[in-house]
């Protein structure tokens, strides 16, 4: 929690006057009894109404003035709060964008929700309520312990034993809760992962006719987390109650002792009176100390977590050179292995090949051979464990990210589109691309004409997930997106499995027209795909098996020769 607090540092003028104004409105009350008592001892038993009027004046401004102190408490410290969970979740969110897809992959995507989501309200709320409550609470408490020490020393002894006692109580608590809550926010990264499973994942579970099964998967991490909740708030919920026995416990000894002085003229009864109301506000603020308590308990285990995320050292070390493109070689793999998260069978090894400027690659293999890996590794999402891969004669790790992904242009395996219209989903690609710009790459990527006939255009909205475009629609989208940028490089990962051959052949005919000659990466598992470009790499089971032409592949490579016919024998007897 301590290292969080450099997203405090703007707000450091809240954090003084938030509890500022809670302690002049603590000061207040605490003077209250002692107005009363006088209303007691001067005013009441002497008969003297003008002074009785005079204090019930004072009491009065008392409190308009200690709901004004409050009410500015509250704004200073929501404000502080606020900006520091913004801050918080800004720096979560950016660190979040920068890790590799290794390591996201390794956190999961559910435990990164609710460390952006719950883990950062929790913090929100737990320093809305520090600001406010940290100092006051004390403050009350050991200032009516000293204030009952100026009224009668004896009767303040039972003070400083309430305080000990409850100190110990609420400490105690704290220490047996604070590992606890970690558990249970763990533990809701799990009900979280199960929720987006069932979520996105709603057709398949509905397909299969899996409702139930999902139902009771998540039940069982409901449940499990459910158990864990009470549990904790059965042991945090025990302060409370001690905390109301305790101090009452305290009030009926006061209050025997007190009696028994005031008769004998020890102390006056407004004296007793005082006591017992300096005892009532310790009641009070113990009972928010300890709310607090376990909402700062909970507050540090979300903290920590937080903070353990933004420690989280990145593999990814950004170079600083920007990319060359008057080097005649585009790609070249050097010798490439990956082992996802750098443990386990490698993934790819052994990749040896290089792709000449504007030419095309073509990347074939069965399903799991490592056809997107090794796309992957060339815009640098994730980084080789053995050798070099370079772009345009340069090693992409020492290639500056933002050069390196600028001149490449990338259509993931599985479409993705925002909920925006259609020209805002191509404009990702390139901010300053205007709708003659937008219009060439739709037209490119044979989207043009579905487009136009929609109502809107290229205004139509997305809905969330392109739910309302078909699977053909959204890969062509996604092309149009790759292309407004004209890429240097444009890889093209399985990107056309949902459309027919002839639309695919269009396609690939579109892209080899475009006026700027990118070189071009068509990872597939068709043959189709592949057999017109200028290069071909083969791979099986992760292993680079051939490298060449389709002439070349098909005297010399049994694997590729397998692929084709199999494929291709389908379509003839079809």
């Amino acid at each position: 929690m301590k290292k969080l607090l450099v997203y405090m540092k703007g707000n450091v003028r809240d954090c003084i006057l938030g509890p500022l104004f809670k302690m002049l409105e603590a000061t207040f009350e605490l003077i209250v009894p002692f107005v009363i008592a006088s209303i007691i001892d001067r005013g009441i038993a002497g008969k003297d109404k003008t002074h009785i009027y005079l204090m019930g004046g004072l009491l009065v401004l008392f409190g308009i003035v200690g709901l004004v102190c409050a009410l500015s408490a509250q704004y200073f410290a929501a404000r502080a709060a606020v900006e520091f969970s913004s801050k918080i979740k800004r720096a979560l969110f950016v660190k979040i964008q920068s890790l590799t897809f290794s390591e996201a992959d390794k956190i999961g995507n559910s435990t990164l929700i609710t460390r952006m989501t719950s883990d950062i309200d929790q913090i929100q709320t737990g320093v809305n309520l520090a600001i406010r409550l940290f100092l006051r609470s004390p403050f009350v408490v050991f200032g009516a312990m000293i204030m009952a020490f100026t009224i009668d020393f004896r009767s303040a002894l039972i003070f400083a034993g309430v305080i000990l006692v409850l100190s110990a109580v609420v400490f105690g608590i704290i220490l047996v809760c604070a590992p606890l809550y970690k558990k249970a926010q763990d533990q809701l990264d799990t009900l979280v992962l199960y929720s987006r499973e069932s979520l996105s994942g709603v057709r398949v579970i509905r397909a299969f006719n899996k409702d139930k099964d999902g139902r009771n998967k998540f039940n069982a991490a409901n449940e499990i987390l459910n158990r864990m909740q009470n549990f904790t708030g059965r042991i945090s919920a025990l302060l409370n109650p001690l905390t109301f026995v305790i101090i009452n416990a305290a009030l009926i000894i006061l209050i025997a002792t007190g009696a028994i002085q005031a008769d004998t003229g020890r102390i006056s009864q407004g004296d007793l009176v005082a006591l017992v109301n300096l005892m009532s506000q310790i009641l009070v603020e113990l009972i928010k100390l300890a709310n607090l308590i376990i909402t700062v308990t909970k507050s540090v285990a979300c903290a920590n977590r937080i903070n353990e995320m933004l420690e989280k050292g990145s593999a990814f070390e950004n170079g600083n050179c920007e990319v060359d493109i008057s080097c005649p070689t585009a790609i070249e793999f050097n010798d490439v292995s990956l082992s996802y998260n750098g443990e386990g069978k490698e993934a790819v090894s052994g990749i040896n090949f290089s792709v000449k400027k504007g030419s095309s690659l073509g990347i074939i293999g069965g399903t799991g051979s490592g056809k997107s890996t090794v796309a992957m590794l060339i815009d640098r999402f994730y980084d080789a464990t053995k050798g070099s891969v370079k772009v345009f004669g340069t090693d992409v790790k020492e290639l500056d990210i933002g050069s390196l992904r600028d001149k490449i242009g990338f259509v993931l395996q599985k479409p993705f589109l925002f909920s925006e219209s259609i020209k805002e989903n191509i404009k990702i690609g390139a901010t300053s691309a205007d709708d003659v710009d937008v219009k060439h790459a739709l037209e490119s990527s044979l989207s043009y004409d579905f487009v136009e006939k929609k109502e809107n255009g290229m205004d139509t909205q997305v809905s969330s997930g392109g739910t309302n475009l078909s699977g053909g629609q959204k890969q062509r989208l996604t092309i149009a997106r790759a292309l407004v940028r004209k890429p240097e490089i444009l890889i093209l990962d399985d990107s056309s499995s949902a459309l027919d051959y002839a639309t695919e052949k269009k396609l690939k005919e579109s892209v080899a027209s475009l006026d700027y000659s990118p070189t071009v990466v068509t990872v597939s598992q068709r043959a189709s795909s592949v057999m017109k470009c200028d290069s071909i790499l083969v791979l099986d089971d992760g292993r680079q098996v051939a490298f060449g032409d389709h002439e070349h592949l098909m005297k010399t490579c049994d694997v590729y020769k397998e692929i084709y016919y199999s494929q291709f024998e389908r379509e003839a007897n079809a």
